[in-house]
């Protein structure tokens, strides 16, 4: 394999501060070595946490981030349990200096790992002086007075507080999968919609109305975005973004959909008939400012 500058982390959300250790190995590909990620399924996240936090981004959403940022075809996400029985040092070897042909590593200055996450970045550069690698750390990145962090975003976004998880990310929040069939109430009152589902584990934003744009073919639509279970409707069902799209019409099922997520609008609400469900959509375009 050729020389290589290895990013490494578990990047969930690829937020400003993951971007800050991508950019160092992005950095090196004037130097002649391939900018190359090394990082984990989103599960790892789950067992990071002990289940308590939902992973931001699901497998395929991270890879067609980390392409877009200047990856393509360099991107390896390792299943957490066939590597973390390894020791810091058996990964420096085995990993980066045999698998990856590692010139430079790439982490945030926290960085952890090998067998019960017993290893730092000292211990990095000093496996590095002996397999032939250098490090490269990047400090703690800062947005309005707050340090980005995957946790601090999934807690933002729990909340609902999606403006400001976007700044923390440095792009918007997106749910993002192909369309499934619902229970199409929303074409019966006139508000046709497109159903996405979460992934088992993955964490999904406060219950509610949020105004949305979602991206067709490369062509963005405003959009108004329902997460939750739908409460008006009789059943018990798993949550949803349930998104209608403006001034769309089309058949979109099965098809691969980017929704943008722009700012909370209201919570959740339960309706006596959905007559009043369709006067409240109604409401929710008109009254909100959509065309911001």
């Amino acid at each position: 394999m050729e020389k290589s500058a290895v990013a490494l982390g578990l990047f969930d959300g690829v937020h400003l501060g993951h971007r800050a250790v991508l950019d160092l190995a992005l950095e090196q590909k004037k130097n002649g070595l391939t900018p190359t990620v090394f990082t984990f399924s989103p599960s790892a996240v789950l067992r990071k946490t002990s289940g308590h936090d939902g992973y931001i981004y699901n497998h395929i959403h991270k890879y067609n981030i980390l392409t877009e940022y200047g990856f393509s075809g360099n991107i390896y996400s390792a299943e957490f349990e066939k590597v973390c029985g390894l020791t810091g040092e058996e990964f420096a070897e085995n990993i980066l200096e045999n698998y990856f042909n590692a010139e430079i590593v790439c982490c945030g200055n926290d960085f952890r790992f090998g067998k019960n996450a017993s290893c730092n970045v000292e211990d990095l550069r000093r496996f590095g002086k002996k397999y032939g690698f250098e490090v490269h750390t990047a400090d703690n990145v800062k947005i309005d007075g707050i340090t980005v962090s995957s946790g601090e975003i999934r807690q933002l976004i729990l909340n609902g507080k999606i403006e400001k998880a976007n700044r923390l990310l440095g792009m918007p929040y997106r749910v993002s999968g192909n369309v499934v069939h619902g229970n199409e109430i929303g074409r019966t009152i006139n508000f046709p919609t497109i159903n996405q589902e979460y992934s088992d584990g993955q964490l999904v934003p406060e219950y509610g109305v949020y105004k949305t744009v979602t991206d067709v073919d490369g062509v963005k639509y405003k959009s108004i975005t329902n997460v939750g279970v739908k409460p008006t409707i009789r059943g018990e069902r798993k949550p949803l973004a349930e998104t209608h799209i403006l001034n769309f019409s089309g058949d979109l099922y099965n098809k691969y959909i980017e929704v943008e997520f722009c700012r909370f609008i209201r919570p959740e609400m339960k309706f006596s008939s959905v007559e009043e469900l369709k006067n409240q959509i109604s409401k929710d375009i008109s009254i909100y400012d959509i065309s911001e």
